[in-house]
């Protein structure tokens, strides 16, 4: 009888998967799970270079071309997230290593987080906040979201639910995509999203086609008035460009869940920016949406290894 494969989980940390209700699935199984991440490539294939599996939870392990060579018993990735940006897909698919990840699971957590991001700007809520605290009374005349205008990035799961949500508080959806279908919104070109939005919000995967794509030309395109919000991936965005229209006030303001290099370093010119409001790329990151992605990359596993076993 086939042994059972190894499976490897080598970045828990924080400690997302060990601690979780999920993790009792994989009972029974040849697991071997690290509480720390590894410090590079060397390390990683350290970890899982006798692996047939590897539960990957945070993008910060980087299975390149390199590292997968070093791998040669690796027949699957299981990514628990939706970004499959810190995987070499091609490189994988040359040898045969599938990869998977949970889409979708997170889609109500992001689309709630974008929202409180639209509101917290709109609002000046940390701004304000910190004058109060100042022993100021700051009366701003602040923006007004109904009746505006929502442009999307992207209209996967997540974009439809704030398209959605949007909708609900009485704002125009307007979006582009890749592949437009449905009429979850008013479909119109990728600069008139910047040139006719008043909050531009960004749903697109990171890839090869959207890396930079959102650049000056179109902060250029924006209103004054005009929000950015990101809750996808740094770069998607040229953020050197984003930066500029902020400290210029070409824009109003801006929403970002996700950066270029994360954790933001130390002395991130955002720091120093009253018109940002900052996450630490946590917009998917509830019990609920966390059980549920954990269950979702360890029921990809057991499904590979049961088709594996036909």
């Amino acid at each position: 009888m086939r042994a059972m494969p190894r499976i490897v989980i080598p970045d828990d940390e924080p400690a997302v998967m060990q601690p979780s209700k999920a993790y009792e699935k994989l009972a029974g199984y040849d697991v071997r799970a690290y509480s720390d991440r590894p410090s590079g490539a060397d390390d990683l294939v350290a970890r899982i270079g006798d692996a047939e599996i590897v539960i990957n939870i945070r993008s910060t392990s980087r299975f390149t071309a390199e590292v997968l060579a070093r791998c040669p018993m690796l027949r699957l990735i299981s990514i628990w997230g939706t970004g499959t940006d810190n995987v070499d897909l091609a490189a994988a698919q040359a040898r045969g290593i599938r990869v998977t990840n949970t889409p979708g699971v997170a889609a109500i957590a992001v689309a709630e987080h974008t929202l409180a991001l639209i509101l917290a700007v709109a609002k000046q809520l940390v701004h304000v906040d910190r004058q109060v605290r100042d022993q100021q009374w700051p009366r701003a005349m602040v923006t007004q979201l109904r009746g505006k205008t929502l442009g999307l990035i992207g209209t996967g799961a997540i974009g439809r639910e704030v398209a959605s949500l949007a909708r609900g508080i009485g704002m125009r959806v307007i979006a582009w995509t890749f592949h437009p279908q449905g009429d979850i919104a008013e479909w119109v070109r990728f600069d008139e999203v910047f040139r006719a939005a008043d909050v531009v919000s960004v749903h697109v995967r990171l890839s090869s086609n959207t890396v930079q794509l959102i650049r000056r030309e179109h902060f250029d395109l924006m209103k004054p008035t005009a929000m950015f919000i990101n809750t996808a991936r740094g770069a998607v965005v040229k953020e050197l460009d984003l930066l500029d229209a902020l400290r210029t006030n070409s824009i109003a303001g801006a929403g970002l869940d996700v950066f270029e290099n994360e954790p933001l370093p130390s002395g991130s010119p955002f720091f120093s920016l009253s018109n940002v409001v900052l996450t630490p790329h946590a917009a998917g990151i509830t019990p609920e949406t966390t059980e549920a992605g954990l269950a979702l990359a360890i029921d990809n596993v057991i499904s590979f290894i049961r088709d594996s076993r036909h």
